[in-house]
């Protein structure tokens, strides 16, 4: 649920007070040349991905046990003017797994339990219907459970509650399951949080207890944390969202839910101390480590991609064993070279991007002398790249959709987001904030059949043959603006969540509740498509040329949305208020200590968010009052004497507070 903008201080500093580093060189008294190159070039990738003045990292690389470079980039505290210093604490997300999956093969190293135990033997209430649900099946995400962060409205609403243990189990037990145990992989943070009930069942402590006294006190890991905001923990990094130029404070959750899923914080150095314990055989036995390392298999022979709470993979064509997190505000990720000896931690507070594990993979490639190559955008022809435009085939459920807009290549997947891409060559083209590149393969004759992916900067590509479909790019038809202001107002796809349509000129924009908002382009009268996601909306118009519900098709699934807000609220049928006057109600209300409304415009409508609540859109009943039906919510602004607006009126549920205008 996105936060409030807060007013961001900074206080001016130099590149080199943001920019903290310390490295102790290998064996060497004096740094050699080639030594201060390499701490050169990562001081590059810090800089390229990371800016001083804003929310950024704390990194450490470590090879045959020492540190090679350690160094933090950025800030902290937007609001105190605080820079990052590599010894902070960060939320870790779901690095949170591998100390799960870990405490479970210590109770099995101990015998007391079993990786082929049923869910039942710990939690014997828990439904699972006729079908067995074993510890391994939780390890390895499996189980075919429903993750609770993936249920509509959860992340955005109940998120915040405090539950107990019980109480957040009770709220997925029950659904549906979404396959067999062991025929599928699906991520799955709700199988964490049982892994976490059997510990505390196996054990007779309670989780954060377990990971206190059994590993984080013996490895002597003194700055790493279960999370808890009442707690005071020295050097706690604040979180972040929204884009670089519109900054937020991290949205609020309970670190309640996240439990054995997602719960932790620590430190770089922390966690180069727990990697070196784990590696070395001091945490869990030898055989259980090449357990959690080694890839789980499906029923059906194929692999998972998945170990027990960590992912095993490859870099520059080395074994990798890693894993990331993302929890509200930070995002993480670790990696682990076993040949090389080699272990990268990247933290950051700041979710959208850079990806960590870009930043990761490249500093890792640096230390094992094997640099990725750099990227040089070149200009490309538009005749040239519309010699690409294609649907390519990857297997037989998934293909790559190669498009030509605005002067550039787009791809996306089945079912994926659509990505803009740049030339490296005529033939060769990667993605902005990844490693990941592509190049297209072409016959004798010189004409295009397949094209190559590597993901992550993988050595061996993914291939795909390009068919004798036509690309789609979706294309745009002129709806008159009557009909486009009635299909404005909110959908709901499930209690609490909802899907908000608006109208910004000769446009419609999607946004579900707690998500970013995207425009949408008119396929016909009434079907339109987000621009960079797999979807279609499809409004159904009655005999009356009402509007009351649509079909949102994705993923293969056709789901019927009721409209929850009237007419009343489409653009057609509300009064039109004029930009100058929308701006002069922009601002944040007091509606009680603590407790503040900030009133943002954007593309000719309002926008409310409450502190620690979703941003919601508003529709204007007249020129000082707006509503928003689904949350049978009003707000009328009140001008004192001089025309200034000072205060606002809130009315929901019988009940009116009056919110005064801070500043």
């Amino acid at each position: 649920m996105p936060q409030r903008a807060f007013a961001l201080v900074t206080a001016p500093l130099s590149l080199t007070l943001a920019f903290a580093i310390l490295v102790a060189p290998l064996a060497e008294a004096r740094p050699s040349k080639r030594y201060r190159e390499l701490v050169r070039q990562m001081d590059g990738i810090l800089q390229d991905n990371y800016p001083a003045d804003g929310p950024g990292a704390a990194v450490l690389v470590v090879k045959n046990g020492r540190p090679l470079y350690r160094a933090a980039r950025g800030m902290a505290d937007l609001e105190q003017g605080i820079r990052l210093t590599p010894d902070m604490v960060f939320r870790l997300g779901s690095i949170t797994k591998q100390f799960t999956a870990a405490a479970i093969m210590m109770l099995a190293d101990e015998g007391k339990l079993r990786l082929d135990d049923p869910l039942t033997r710990f939690l014997p209430d828990y439904p699972m219907g006729e079908e067995t649900i074993t510890v391994e099946h939780l390890l390895t995400h499996t189980s075919g459970i429903k993750s609770y962060t993936e249920v509509p409205g959860w992340m955005s609403e109940k998120i915040i509650e405090d539950l107990t243990l019980d109480e957040l189990i009770e709220g997925f037990q029950d659904l549906p399951k979404t396959f067999p145990p062991g025929d599928a992989w699906h991520y799955n943070n709700s199988g964490y949080v049982l892994l976490g009930a059997i510990i505390e069942k196996a054990s007779g402590l309670g989780y954060a207890e377990f990971i206190d006294q059994r590993i984080f006190a013996p490895l002597k890991m003194t700055s790493s944390y279960y999370g808890d905001f009442r707690r005071i923990i020295p050097r706690r990094v604040s979180g972040y969202d929204g884009s670089r130029d519109d900054l937020v404070n991290a949205r609020y959750m309970s670190m309640s839910q996240p439990h054995a899923a997602g719960s932790l914080l620590s430190t770089v150095d922390d966690l180069a101390r727990w990697n070196d314990a784990l590696f070395d055989g001091r945490v869990v036995s030898h055989e259980s480590l090449k357990k959690m390392t080694t890839e789980h298999s499906l029923d059906d022979g194929k692999g998972a991609g998945y170990g027990y709470g960590l992912i095993p993979g490859e870099l520059r064509g080395r074994p990798m064993i890693s894993h990331g997190g993302g929890i509200f505000g930070f995002s993480t990720h670790g990696l682990y070279l076993p040949e090389e000896d080699v272990y990268v931690a990247v933290l950051t507070n700041y979710r959208p991007e850079p990806s960590p594990a870009m930043v990761a993979h490249q500093l890792a490639a640096l230390a094992i002398g094997d640099p990725y190559p750099p990227r040089r955008p070149v200009r490309v022809s538009e005749e040239v790249l519309a010699r690409y435009v294609g649907v390519y085939r990857i297997d037989e459920t998934t293909t790559r959709t190669v498009t030509l807009e605005d002067g550039a290549l787009h791809t996306q997947r089945t079912g994926g987001r659509r990505l803009r891409t740049v030339p490296t060559s005529e033939s060769t083209f990667f993605y902005p904030g990844s490693l990941t590149h592509f190049e297209f393969a072409f016959d004798a004759s010189g004409s295009v059949t397949g094209m190559n992916m590597y993901q992550n900067g993988a050595v061996e590509p993914s291939p795909a043959t390009l068919t004798d479909e036509e690309a789609v790019t979706p294309s745009s038809v002129d709806v008159s603006a009557d009909l486009l202001g009635r299909y404005v107002g909110d959908y709901e796809l499930a209690p609490g969540f909802n899907i908000s349509v608006t109208r910004e000129g000769g446009r419609l924009f999607t946004q579900a509740t707690g998500q970013e908002r995207f425009a949408m382009v008119a396929r016909s009268e009434t079907v339109f498509a987000p621009t960079d996601f797999d979807a279609e909306l499809t409004f159904v118009v009655g005999d009356d040329g009402s509007v009351s519900e649509a079909v949102l098709r994705q993923g293969g699934q056709d789901m019927r949305i009721r409209r929850v807000g009237m007419a009343s609220e489409s653009a057609a049928a509300a009064p039109t208020v004029s930009e100058s006057v929308l701006r002069s109600y922009v601002g944040d209300y007091e509606l009680g200590p603590g407790f503040v409304l900030a009133v943002t415009t954007e593309g000719g409508q309002l926008f409310i968010q409450a502190t620690g609540q979703p941003r919601f859109g508003l529709h204007a009943r007249s020129e000082t009052e707006f509503g928003l039906d689904s949350l049978g919510l009003e707000i009328a602004f009140v001008r004192g004497a001089g025309g200034a607006v000072n205060e606002l009126v809130l009315r929901q549920a019988g009940q009116e507070l009056t919110g005064r205008r801070k500043g």
